[in-house]
Protein backbone atom coordinates (compact mmCIF):
# COMPACT_ATOMS: atom_id res chain seq x y z
CA UNK A 1 0.00 0.00 0.00
CA UNK A 2 2.08 2.83 -1.25
CA UNK A 3 1.60 6.20 0.29
CA UNK A 4 -0.59 4.49 2.96
CA UNK A 5 -0.12 6.05 6.79
CA UNK A 6 -1.31 4.91 9.62
CA UNK A 7 -1.52 6.93 13.07
CA UNK A 8 -1.37 6.56 16.54
CA UNK A 9 -2.18 8.91 19.41
CA UNK A 10 -0.60 8.35 22.98
CA UNK A 11 -1.12 10.88 25.46
CA UNK A 12 2.60 10.20 27.68
CA UNK A 13 2.52 11.74 31.36
CA UNK A 14 2.50 15.02 29.74
CA UNK A 15 3.71 15.45 26.13
CA UNK A 16 1.85 14.05 23.23
CA UNK A 17 3.15 11.34 21.49
CA UNK A 18 2.67 11.04 17.70
CA UNK A 19 3.51 7.77 16.56
CA UNK A 20 2.63 6.72 12.74
CA UNK A 21 4.31 3.95 9.93
CA UNK A 22 6.89 5.20 7.18
CA UNK A 23 7.03 3.22 4.12
CA UNK A 24 9.62 5.44 3.06
CA UNK A 25 11.41 4.54 6.24
CA UNK A 26 10.10 0.84 6.48
CA UNK A 27 9.29 1.46 10.36
CA UNK A 28 7.38 3.19 13.12
CA UNK A 29 8.16 7.48 13.55
CA UNK A 30 7.20 8.73 17.06
CA UNK A 31 7.47 12.47 17.47
CA UNK A 32 6.81 14.86 20.35
CA UNK A 33 5.44 18.08 19.02
CA UNK A 34 6.14 20.02 21.74
CA UNK A 35 9.58 19.35 21.64
CA UNK A 36 11.44 20.35 18.40
CA UNK A 37 12.77 17.74 17.01
CA UNK A 38 12.35 15.13 19.57
CA UNK A 39 11.93 11.74 17.49
CA UNK A 40 12.74 8.02 17.04
CA UNK A 41 12.28 5.18 15.00
CA UNK A 42 11.15 1.44 15.39
CA UNK A 43 10.29 -1.50 13.52
CA UNK A 44 6.97 -1.50 15.60
CA UNK A 45 4.90 1.31 17.52
CA UNK A 46 6.28 0.04 20.67
CA UNK A 47 9.56 -0.07 19.88
CA UNK A 48 9.15 3.55 18.38
CA UNK A 49 7.65 4.94 21.90
CA UNK A 50 10.51 3.22 23.66
CA UNK A 51 13.06 5.40 21.76
CA UNK A 52 11.13 7.85 21.86
CA UNK A 53 10.82 8.02 25.29
CA UNK A 54 14.77 7.73 25.42
CA UNK A 55 15.10 10.88 23.14
CA UNK A 56 12.52 13.03 25.54
CA UNK A 57 14.68 11.88 28.43
CA UNK A 58 17.94 13.02 26.82
CA UNK A 59 16.39 16.51 24.73
CA UNK A 60 15.15 17.27 28.17
CA UNK A 61 18.45 16.61 29.81
CA UNK A 62 20.07 18.70 27.27
CA UNK A 63 17.72 21.76 27.46
CA UNK A 64 18.54 22.31 31.02
CA UNK A 65 22.33 21.65 30.75
CA UNK A 66 22.43 24.61 28.30
CA UNK A 67 20.21 26.43 30.21
CA UNK A 68 17.68 26.46 27.42
CA UNK A 69 13.61 27.18 27.98
CA UNK A 70 11.62 23.73 28.36
CA UNK A 71 8.27 24.22 27.11
CA UNK A 72 5.20 23.60 28.95
CA UNK A 73 2.98 20.93 27.06
CA UNK A 74 0.41 22.37 24.78
CA UNK A 75 0.24 20.38 21.69
CA UNK A 76 -3.53 19.05 21.06
CA UNK A 77 -4.58 17.52 18.70
CA UNK A 78 -7.80 19.07 16.93
CA UNK A 79 -9.72 15.76 17.62
CA UNK A 80 -9.30 16.51 21.20
CA UNK A 81 -10.28 20.55 21.19
CA UNK A 82 -13.86 20.23 21.47
CA UNK A 83 -15.37 22.05 23.59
Amino acid sequence: MSGTIWLWKIEMHDYHINIFYSEEDGGYIADIPDLVFCSAFGSTPEKALAEVEKAKKAWLEAARAEGKPIPAPRYKPVIYQAG
